[in-house]
């Protein structure tokens, strides 16, 4: 372990977040009574050029008018390259009410995008005198952004959570797919006449997975696209979670069940890692640094492990 350790990640429930266009205010409500733990009200790609203005004010006024109870209430902006980017975050920061928790900030490229964003939030904070700082998840969504991965992450205190947008981020790699998320027909390894898919968003998940426990963000898993396929989801929110994610995105409601299932501990799991801490405990009793546990070893870094199951069990039991 290195001196200088590794901050904790914000203490949240992000099993789930849900997304809905701010050009549909009919969602509002339902998205407020889901049981997705975080909701992302979106002015980006989900809502026409000529709706962004209306979608905005929408969003506005359901910021104060909608009952949102405990969930993490996030607003997606258009993203740096366009001319609707600035509107967002002033219009949100003055007109919005204090419920906003935060800002998602989409085809993030480098740490100077999230200065920019970073430097007039900060302005607008402390010129309407605004009592609620307003933190950033950010999506890494081209080569440039996992590139420089390390550097976003760690780019300002109000980051606290990073995600995969594996749509632009395979176009920006002149990926040969048109799929969002799970594996992919082509991307397979033949053995003895046999194919074998492999997950070709495992190395960029691993790299945000790194950037962020480094810096005390939180990781999450992005889009999967084909909606009507439950197992797929499953598969890949379950490789993100084995991988260190926290939580996934739903793009349908439907999604939002399956997400709470991977990403909340089994009660198995539960039950094995206090049952783990517990024979740990005896163990440092009698003087020993490791002891067998159903028959294989645990030792201190099998406290580590333990102690995260325990922790998000009761992080979202609480």
């Amino acid at each position: 372990m290195s001196f200088r350790l590794q901050p904790a990640a914000p203490a949240r429930p992000n099993r789930c977040q849900l997304f809905g266009p701010g050009s549909r205010t009919a969602l509002f409500e339902k998205m407020a009574a889901s049981a997705a733990d975080v909701i992302n009200l979106d002015l980006e790609d989900s809502v026409a050029p000529s709706d962004k203005e209306t979608a905005r004010a929408n969003i506005i006024a359901a910021i104060s008018d909608v009952d949102w109870g405990n969930k993490t209430l996030s607003v997606r902006i258009n993203g740096l390259d366009t001319p609707w980017w600035y509107r967002d975050v002033v219009d949100l920061l003055e007109q919005a009410g204090e419920r906003l928790d935060q800002i998602m900030i989409p085809k993030v490229g480098c740490a100077g995008d999230i200065y920019a964003v970073d430097a007039l939030v900060t302005a607008i904070e402390a010129a309407k005198g605004r009592s609620k700082r307003i933190d950033f998840e950010v999506i890494i969504e081209s080569a440039a952004g996992i590139a420089h991965v390390e550097e976003i992450a760690a780019a300002s205190p109000r980051m606290v959570a990073m995600s995969l947008g594996a749509a632009d981020f395979a176009a920006s790699m002149g990926m040969q797919t048109t799929g969002i998320g799970g594996t992919q027909e082509n991307y397979y390894m033949l053995r003895e006449g046999e194919k074998h898919w492999s997950d070709p968003w495992h190395w960029a998940q691993a790299a945000i997975v790194a950037a962020c426990r480094t810096h005390g963000v939180l990781p999450v898993d992005g889009p999967f696209g084909d909606f009507s396929d439950d197992d797929g989801f499953r598969a890949q929110a379950r490789r993100s979670a084995t991988l260190g994610m926290v939580g996934k995105w739903a793009i349908h409601p439907k999604q939002i069940a399956l997400a709470n299932e991977v990403f909340t501990p089994s009660e198995d799991a539960v039950t094995e890692a206090r049952e783990i801490l517990a024979a740990m405990e005896q163990a440092k009793a009698n003087g020993e640094g490791a002891t067998v546990y159903k028959g294989r070893l645990v030792d201190i870094a099998s406290i580590k492990q333990a102690e995260v199951i325990v922790r998000q069990s009761e992080m979202i039991a609480g």
